[in-house]
């Protein structure tokens, strides 16, 4: 977000930035979930609702996952958030005391660790190897007589690996033995390529569904960012003392936005699909482009819509005076001075990559990419 802040500076001041680090759809929402906003503002539906959400929402939450991930959460197993961060926030809050820990496999989205320590709970950092996704043994030894919970996101940001039924199946092993809870981070669930298939954490492993919580959102999959709308499911329990916490908190989320993702959970489907074929159509072109970059390697991410490729190569390697140290250095320089926005690794804790997001055009995407390399042989 500061990298994506400092470009947008740069762009109000006239400067011709190609920006690749938003995390954001660039497809504007569809028109049948703007025109469900429209008719609750003309039907007066601008009041305070109650704060687990409107129950027409609840209701169209636990049809879409009984419907989409086969898992029987009843309505009142589901709690209406402010955006899929803030269910992520509060599932720390009601589960983490001082000192527990909370397990997340790196690379892991920039808010995990800091939600966890917000609470004063302490992030345990699992290093992965090259395919970037934890294993079992990893899992097993990072696991304490403090630790509560694991967070897991599938699809990944940053790096967009998918865990395979066959990989979830292996962790719930491990987990099977401990009374940890599980977080499980959806929200890039409809963005999954070549035919991949994306499996929720409480429907592979129905025996741990007690203590599961689901995280999602409508953020991604519907281009609805700015509507701030996420949502959870779990433990009647753990949902309910979300709830509390969210009441004293925030109060209910937004009354519109909350008709509108209403429409977009029970609505027709077809610009979900088309946006993720663009996506993956994206995806192929910017990885062959990056790859064709001496000094970097792009893994194929099999979802979102994040490549992740590893740059390290060019670390030590001089800009001028300056002394490319780090992915911090190397984001800073290309904004500075090639004037295109990527985000370093080092915040999802992988500092050998950065993040850049083909949510854009593939126009921007070349414009972006021809930028990164003319910045990259300009070191030396």
């Amino acid at each position: 977000m500061a990298v994506t802040g400092r470009a947008k500076e740069m762009i109000a001041e006239g400067v011709d930035v190609v920006s690749m680090s938003a995390g954001e759809p660039d497809f504007d929402t569809p028109e049948h979930i703007k025109q469900a906003a429209i008719e609750a503002l003309n039907e007066g539906k601008t009041k305070y609702t109650p704060v687990a959400g409107i129950p027409q929402l609840r209701q169209a939450v636990a049809d879409k996952f009984e419907r989409e991930n086969g898992i029987p959460y009843a309505p009142e197993q589901t709690l209406i958030t402010i955006g899929g961060k803030y269910a992520c926030y509060l599932a720390c809050e009601v589960l983490l005391d001082p000192g527990d820990e909370a397990i997340i496999p790196a690379p892991y989205w920039v808010s995990y660790p800091s939600q966890a320590e917000l609470v004063g709970g302490r992030a345990i950092v699992v290093e992965t190897g090259d395919d970037l996704k934890m294993t079992p043994e990893q899992l097993e030894a990072a696991i304490t007589p403090r630790s509560k919970l694991l967070v897991l996101n599938s699809p990944s940001n940053p790096s967009g690996v998918v865990y395979t039924k066959e990989d979830l199946l292996a962790l719930a092993e491990v987990v099977a033995k401990t009374d940890i809870v599980i977080l499980s981070d959806e929200i890039y669930e409809h963005l999954v390529y070549d035919g991949g298939e994306h499996h929720s954490w409480a429907s592979i492993a129905p025996e741990l569904i007690g203590r599961t919580i689901t995280a999602n959102g409508v953020a991604k999959s519907y281009s609805m960012t700015g509507w701030r709308i996420g949502y959870a499911a779990g433990p009647l329990e753990i949902i309910k003392a979300m709830s509390k916490v969210q009441s004293q908190q925030t109060s209910n989320a937004t009354s519109i936005a909350q008709w509108a993702t209403v429409a977009a959970l029970n609505g027709p489907q077809d610009e979900v699909v088309r946006m993720r074929t663009a996506f993956a159509e994206r995806r192929d072109h910017i990885v062959n482009r990056l790859n064709a970059i001496d000094g970097v390697s792009c893994p194929m991410p099999g979802g979102a819509f994040y490549v992740f490729p590893d740059v390290s190569a060019h670390y030590g390697k001089r800009a001028g005076e300056k002394v490319i140290s780090d992915s911090i250095d190397l984001c800073n320089y290309l904004l500075e001075e090639h004037l295109v926005a990527t985000v370093p690794g080092s915040g999802f804790g992988k500092d050998r990559h950065l993040r850049i997001s083909y949510a854009c055009s593939v126009e921007q995407i070349d414009q972006g990419i021809d930028r990164v390399a003319q910045g990259l042989a300009a070191l030396n």
